[in-house]
């Protein structure tokens, strides 16, 4: 006797979508190994907490492209200071929270060459570089391909130079700066030929500055968990409140003084050397 189609059709398992997600959740995992107690482990999965705040860095990067390209040159480069502070707050969350990853590592590279080399870049033009013609593209360019370059070797140097200095200025530094002067100028109206050179300047030094050897202090051997002396705190609140006053203005001297404190210090380290020999 046959049977009706509609019944044989009700009558067929519903799994099949239950193992497509099945397969698709298995072929896209993450594997990696990792060291545990000193033995090698294949570990699945990825760790939330630290990924959130690089996939928020990554957030606002690419808020502070859209931001240039529809013209609003300050909410742009505030953007970058956002994605600064929490690049600044994963790494940290994930040794807190003993979640480092190499998947973390790789994720936070990526979402740094965004926020720190193609936006920078890309504020830099869009607000006053293209004006200069191709060489406003071209000094451009050579910020966001030394921001990579600047990256690529932060990465394999990892564990072999010592941790109190950067080899190199810092890509967040680098894009601080040019945020900053886009800021400040562009609050300022400053739109006049010698502007336009001055940030030439400022963008192709910072992308040289970060394939240099020039050493900048990396503060990561100031203890944040030991006690300090009071003066302390008060000059860190002394601080907010001046730079609350004026903050494109406060931060483009803060950053502008790191970024100048390499070449300086070099330069005093050579003539000391030079004075002894």
């Amino acid at each position: 006797m046959s049977q009706d189609p509609s019944n044989r059709e009700s009558q067929t398992p519903p799994h099949d979508d239950d193992d497509l997600a099945k397969t698709f959740l298995r072929e896209s995992e993450v594997v990696e190994e990792a060291l545990e107690d000193g033995k090698k482990v294949r570990r699945k999965g990825i760790y939330l907490l630290p990924n959130l705040f690089t996939t928020s860095a990554l957030f606002s990067g690419f808020f502070s492209v859209v931001a240039a390209i529809n013209g609003d040159f300050t909410s742009a480069s505030i953007a970058i200071f956002i994605a600064m502070v929490l690049d600044g707050l994963d790494g940290r969350v994930a040794r807190l929270t003993n979640t480092q990853s190499a998947f973390g590592a790789e994720f936070d590279s990526l979402s740094d060459m965004l926020s720190f080399g193609v936006a920078p870049g890309l504020v830099a033009f869009t607000w006053i570089l293209q004006d200069v013609g191709k060489t406003g593209w071209v000094v451009a360019f050579l910020y966001v391909a030394c921001a990579a370059l600047r990256l690529a070797r932060f990465n394999v140097q990892i564990g072999s130079v010592d941790k109190r200095w950067f080899i190199g200025l810092p890509s967040p530094s680098a894009a601080a700066v040019v945020a900053a002067s886009v800021w400040t100028f562009h609050s300022f109206d400053a739109d006049a030929f010698g502007f336009k050179l001055l940030m030439l300047f400022l963008v192709g030094a910072a992308g040289v500055l970060m394939v240099s050897n020039v050493r900048y202090y990396s503060f990561k051997d100031v203890d944040l968990k030991g006690p300090v002396p009071f003066v302390v705190l008060l000059a860190i609140v002394l601080g907010f409140v001046v730079i609350s006053i004026e903050p494109s203005v406060m931060l483009l001297l803060l950053f502008g003084a790191y970024v100048a404190s390499g070449p300086v210090c070099a330069l005093l380290r050579k003539v000391k050397s030079g004075a002894k020999g």
